[in-house]
């Protein structure tokens, strides 16, 4: 059993690392800032850790976020569990900017955790585009397209992990969109295919490929003339 515990934390690191050596289960910890998850192999000991970090919190005076703070069961066995106990698919949870969610390999078949872009964060991000692109709709099309693909650069640069492909598409055709939209308020007569847009865009859109491949992959050194180290 898998069970991981979302939550925001603040400074509790040293208590961690003390708490999961008592552990019988494996105990998996990751943090960013203020953000963490906490993935433990045994449910009884997921919920005694949340109770012990509540105490913890408590003493400081200090309280876990009510609705960022919970106990789902995911990861491998997740899905078989859940339908045993008529809970339908497991849940998703939300980290680092990307929604994580149980799925299997297209081309293996087994289990592995899909990432895509929180949908929340891709329209607000769509929402300060489009109000720059308002700003710069004056602006020859060449100097908004250099400008857009620094921006483009920079959203891969993050966001294209392995399995993210459908969302990344998704955002370049909506930037796309709104690019053609502010273009034709220059004025009421100013008329353009999207096919014809698309072919004038492409020298500015950067190429949609994944530039963070899974964890397996990204850190298999391989050395020349000796075998696979991992």
């Amino acid at each position: 059993m898998s069970t991981y515990l979302c939550t925001d934390q603040y400074v509790y690191d040293l208590w961690t690392h003390r708490w999961r050596r008592k552990a019988t289960g494996d105990v998996i910890v990751i943090r960013y800032a203020d953000d963490t998850i906490v993935g433990f192999q045994h449910e009884h000991e997921a919920k005694a850790f949340l109770h012990d970090l509540q105490e913890r919190m408590r003493k400081f005076e200090l309280a876990l976020h009510p609705t960022k703070t919970r106990l789902i069961r995911f990861g491998r066995h997740a899905a078989k569990q859940r339908e045993e106990l008529g809970e339908g698919k497991p849940e998703p949870f939300d980290f680092l900017g990307f929604t994580h969610f149980c799925t299997r390999s297209r081309k293996w078949g087994s289990f592995v955790i899909g990432r895509k872009t929180i949908k929340k964060r891709m329209l607000k991000q769509l929402q300060v585009v489009k109000m720059e692109l308002r700003k710069r709709m004056h602006d020859p099309i060449a100097k908004t397209g250099a400008w857009l693909n620094k921006i483009l650069k920079g959203y891969l640069n993050y966001y294209a992990v392995s399995g993210n492909s459908p969302s990344l598409w998704w955002y370049f055709n909506e930037v796309r969109w709104r690019w053609l939209k502010s273009l034709k308020r220059r004025s009421q007569r100013a008329f353009m295919s999207w096919e014809k847009f698309t072919s004038i865009t492409d020298r500015f859109f950067p190429s949609i490929r994944i530039l963070h491949p899974l964890p397996c992959h990204r850190f298999d050194a391989r050395t020349r003339g000796t075998s696979p180290v991992r």
